[in-house]
Order: C-alpha cells, then structure tokens, then sequence
C-alpha cells in the first residue's frame, strides 16, 4: 500500500498547477489532504478531476478559504468520520479518520500556534486531546497517522533552529513536547525511524522565497502504532513535487 499525504494550500489554486499530473506520478492508494481552503461543494467539485479514486470525502465546514481536510482511496474504507469529539476542537474541519478492516487513518491539520504565539494554550490543548483520540482508537486497532502536524520536533527538522527556538509557531519547547508526548503514546515517525540523519524538508515559507534556499521544516508527517512498524518498507517526501507551500510525504507499508 502507497499511501500519500499533502498539505496543498488551497485545493482550489493547486488544481490550476499540475496537481492532477503530480498525483498520477505518485500513484497513490490514498491520499490525504489538508488546508483544503474551500467549501464542501467547490472541494468536491476539485477532487472529481480524480475519478480513479472511489471514494472521496472532505471535511470542509470552516469559513471558506480556511482549513479543510479530505481523504481520497481506491480502496474502500468501512467507514469515514470527520472531528474527534471535542467541541472546542471540531469546528474547522481538521481531523478525518478512515476505519479499514484491519487499521485506522487518521488525517489532521494541526492548529497553528499563531502570530505572536496567540494561541499557544490551545495548541497545547489540542495535543493532549489528539493524543487522547488517538489512543482510544488505538484500543480497537492500529493507526496511522498523517498530516501536518505544524511542528518541528528536533534541530534537524529546521533550517534555523536556533532563531526560531521558542519565537515561532510550530517550533516552542510546549509544541516539541506536545509532540514527544504523542511518540511515547506509541506512535513512530517513520521518516525518521527510516533516516535518523537525513536533512529533508515539506514546507517552505512562501514570502521569504524560502524554498529556492531550502531554508524549511519538516512538520508533515506519516505516524504509525508500533504494532505496525514491522509492515512499513519506506517513509518518503516527495520535495520534487511543487504546487504549494508543503511537498508531498508518503509511506510504504504491507498492510
């Protein structure tokens, strides 16, 4: 199984790009969508252009041209629900999960912490209750997890680790721990699991013309139970891959 997974900034904008060609090349058994950036019908409007994939379902109930999540299979799911359960955090349409018979995905859009760390105290709230889900899905099978997760969890993940170190959204100790914490829960990172030294990056910051610098992050992510690891053969970011502000991560797995 090839499973996918892409932060595309405005499904809207990237379609007009060479979206369609780039999913094609990468073949995908299931691709996961984030920052969507649309309402339902203009996002379902945007993924019929991918009719191979049968099943298609977004979660875009945010104000339009903001958040957005959707999951798009060849293979059937046995059920696909948006939110996790907590009002506070089930109004932006950020978290998907598609139950299959043997296994969970999850797909989330993580909160930012915001201009100035504003909403940093939510942020660290929204960790502890996605950990929360993910453990009690983790009870009936095994999950895996993808998205961005809007945080750098080590030096290497960061062009800049030093300048940004507690001054930026994405990369203050209470998010790296906030993210630990969700690895000792018995999750696996498994592009790092795979390339403990590998310098790789899946955002650049737009206006600073970041990524003809590779000035980036590494805050997309494929997670696994550890029950799982054994079955997953490759971890991939597909940084070839242009569109948006985020490239594209994959997995391999048997499964």
């Amino acid at each position: 199984m090839h499973f996918v997974n892409w932060n595309v900034n405005g499904i809207r904008a990237i379609i007009k790009k060479e979206f369609i060609e780039n999913v094609r090349q990468m073949n995908p058994d299931i691709l996961c969508l984030q920052e969507t950036k649309g309402g339902y019908e203009e996002v379902r409007s945007a993924l019929e252009l991918l009719p191979e994939y049968k099943t298609q379902v977004n979660c875009s109930k945010a104000r339009k041209g903001y958040s957005g999540t959707a999951i798009l299979s060849k293979i059937e799911p046995l059920n696909i629900t948006c939110d996790m359960g907590f009002e506070e955090h089930d109004q932006e349409g950020r978290v998907m999960t598609a139950e299959f018979p043997t296994y969970f995905l999850v797909t989330v859009y993580t909160p930012n912490s915001g201009e100035g760390l504003a909403r940093l105290d939510y942020r660290e709230r929204w960790d502890k209750e996605f950990t929360e889900y993910l453990t009690w899905l983790n009870r009936r099978k095994p999950v895996i997890v993808c998205g961005d997760l809007n945080v750098a969890h080590q030096p290497i993940d960061i062009a800049n680790p030093k300048s940004n170190y507690n001054k930026s959204a994405g990369y203050t100790q209470r998010e790296i721990d906030g993210f630990t914490r969700l690895l000792e829960a018995g999750y696996v990172d498994t592009f790092r699991h795979f390339y403990p030294q590998e310098v790789k990056y899946s955002y650049w910051n737009y206006v600073t013309n970041a990524r003809a610098k590779n000035v980036g992050w590494r805050i997309d992510y494929f997670l696994v139970s550890q029950s799982l690891l054994p079955k997953v053969k490759d971890a991939m970011i597909y940084n070839e891959y242009h569109g948006s502000d985020h490239c594209p991560v994959g997995l391999s797995i048997e499964i």
